[in-house]
Parts: structure tokens; C-alpha cells; sequence
């Protein structure tokens, strides 16, 4: 079958042709429409988890997917030929990914059923940002009536928590360049704030919470006086310091996701019900993908990017 992998942490992805998997027990075979493209793929072919789990090569990037179940392992449940599907097949050893024509995954992965008629390309944008998104959402408390400064809005992950913090009853101030503004206005920030026009702290104060999406150790420390006393903040680059956060009387620390079926149909019958807009920019086919990906990813890019397959 044709994916895109890395020969070596560090190398450009190529075309290749690679066996096609076999689902062992309590896994599924799916056969790909759509993989969505996410930062972490990248950092996985860089060696980010070198240490901490198994690798295989050529390394086949992608964790997130959509398509339909082609075949089923010995003991699984959830799932039977013909379903499709969304949700993540990130698994040891990392290298058996969605940027191909067909991945397995197991039955216990964030994984559910899609509603009939769901666009694969959608679904594919959806598992990491969304869930991301969702469950940081579900950490600030409370989330109606409180004023939320979101940095790093204008990302795959950003564009959902806008959403979703604004339909909660949140007013959510959004940081942003000013060709952003339109966009972030209309997908239910109250204010947009000019991120790379000085210090947010000089321009943005007394909100109950923050949710830094991009920020390091220094750059999330520097917004926490926007943030009342008793207030919280959230990180989900692992930038959070406890002792930092204690000495401004503030409470959170880091984000971790930890998806889940359940959260994944939430997500899908948002989009369905047209509560929740997928911000898919780039649709890129699978034979052309690779000289994509190898290149930069903009600063001013708008929305997910998603390989077709």
C-alpha cells in the first residue's frame, strides 16, 4: 500500500509502498479516506518519543484518521466490516500511521462511529484538536459568564475552544494578528487582542482564566497577571511552573488530553447539528502530500490541513 513515512528521526517524508497491515486481536483494519495532519506527527518523526516507547521503519506518519472498517482482529466488539469510523491510532510501536491507505488500530483507541453521511475529510480534522479542545473545556470552572483569554487562537485546536467556550456562555478575548479578526469574531470571540503588538498584559487584565495553546515557560508566566486572584491557567505546551502559579494565586497547570470515544461522538454530532465549524484549509492527496509536508508550516495558516487518501 502507498503511506508517507521517514526512513530515519529526521528525515523528509516520501512516498512508499509498505506492507499492508494485518489487524491482530481486538484491532481493526480501517481502510483510510483521510488522515488529518497535526504538529505531533512531526515531532514523532523527529524522535520526540525515541525514549519512551518502540519505533518501526520506514516510520508511517499521521494518528488521526477516518474511513471504513475493512476488517476486524479475533475478540473485537466495537466495531464490524463496513463501519466508518473517526478517531486517533496512535499506538506502539509509533510508526504504523494514517498518512496511508490503510492503518489498524485497536478497539480501545479513541474511536467511534460516524453519523451516516459525515464527511470523511471533516472527520479526519477532527480527533486531536477536537478533543483537545473539548476536554479543556470541560477543565475551566465554571465556563458560563466567565471571561477566558485564549492564546493561540487562530490554530486547529484554538478555532474549537473559541467555539465551544463561546456556545458555553463564556466571553472568550482571542489572540490574534489583525487579518485573523474577521475569522474569530465570527466564530464567537467577544474581542480579538493583537498578540505581536507588545505585552497582552498591558491591554487585557481581570479575566477568570487563560488557556495558552503556544506559549513557553517565560511566555506563559508573563500573562498571568491578566488573570484575577483565585482565577485559573491552563497550558498544553507543559509551560505551567506550580510554584508560579501558587505565588499569583492562581490555579491550573498543565493539560494533558486524554480522548475518549464518548467525546469523539460529542464532536461529530456538534458538526452535525451545526454547532461546531471544522476549519479544514488544505486538502492534500496522498501522491503529492509529501513535498507538502516537508516544507515549513506557515504562521498565517487558517485552519487543519488533511491528507486525501
Amino acid at each position: 500500500m502507498r503511506a508517507i513515512a521517514v526512513h530515519e528521526f529526521g528525515g523528509a517524508p516520501v512516498l512508499v509502498d509498505v506492507p499492508k497491515p494485518v489487524p491482530g486481536p481486538g484491532e481493526v483494519l480501517v481502510r483510510l479516506a483521510a488522515a488529518g495532519v497535526n504538529p505531533f506527527d512531526r515531532k514523532v518523526a523527529d524522535g520526540m518519543m525515541r525514549g519512551s516507547m518502540r519505533h518501526v521503519f520506514p516510520l508511517v506518519l499521521g494518528i488521526d484518521g477516518a474511513g471504513v472498517v475493512e476488517e476486524v482482529g479475533e475478540g473485537t466488539t466495537r466495531f464490524a466490516p463496513g463501519d466508518a469510523l473517526f478517531g486517533t491510532f496512535f499506538q506502539e510501536p509509533a510508526g504504523v500511521g494514517t498518512y496511508a491507505e490503510y492503518a489498524t488500530a485497536p478497539e480501545t483507541n479513541p474511536l467511534a462511529l460516524l453519523p451516516a453521511g459525515f464527511d470523511l475529510v471533516v472527520a479526519a480534522a477532527l480527533p486531536t484538536a477536537g478533543l483537545t479542545a473539548v476536554q479543556l473545556v470541560d477543565a475551566l470552572e465554571p465556563r458560563e459568564g466567565i471571561t477566558l483569554l485564549l492564546v493561540g487562537a487562530t490554530g486547529g485546536v484554538g478555532q474549537f475552544v473559541v467555539q465551544l467556550t463561546a456556545a458555553a456562555g463564556a466571553r472568550v478575548v482571542a489572540t490574534g494578528r489583525p487579518h485573523d479578526v474577521e475569522r474569530l469574531l465570527a466564530l464567537g470571540a467577544a474581542e480579538v487582542v493583537d498578540h505581536t503588538a507588545g505585552p497582552l498584559t498591558g491591554r487585557v487584565h481581570g479575566v477568570d482564566a487563560i488557556i495558552d495553546l503556544v506559549g513557553d515557560g517565560a511566555g506563559f508566566a508573563a500573562n498571568l497577571p491578566a488573570v484575577r486572584l483565585g482565577g485559573q491557567a491552563l497550558s498544553t505546551t507543559s509551560s505551567a511552573d506550580a510554584d508560579v502559579l501558587a505565588s499569583r494565586g492562581v490555579r491550573g497547570g498543565n493539560f494533558e488530553t486524554r480522548g475518549t470515544a464518548e467525546a469523539l461522538s460529542r464532536l461529530a454530532e456538534s458538526v452535525s447539528d451545526g454547532g461546531l465549524i471544522v476549519p479544514v484549509e488544505h486538502r492534500l492527496p496522498l501522491a503529492e502530500a509529501a513535498a507538502e509536508l516537508a516544507r515549513p508550516r506557515s504562521t498565517g495558516a487558517r485552519g487543519k490541513t488533511v491528507v486525501v487518501i
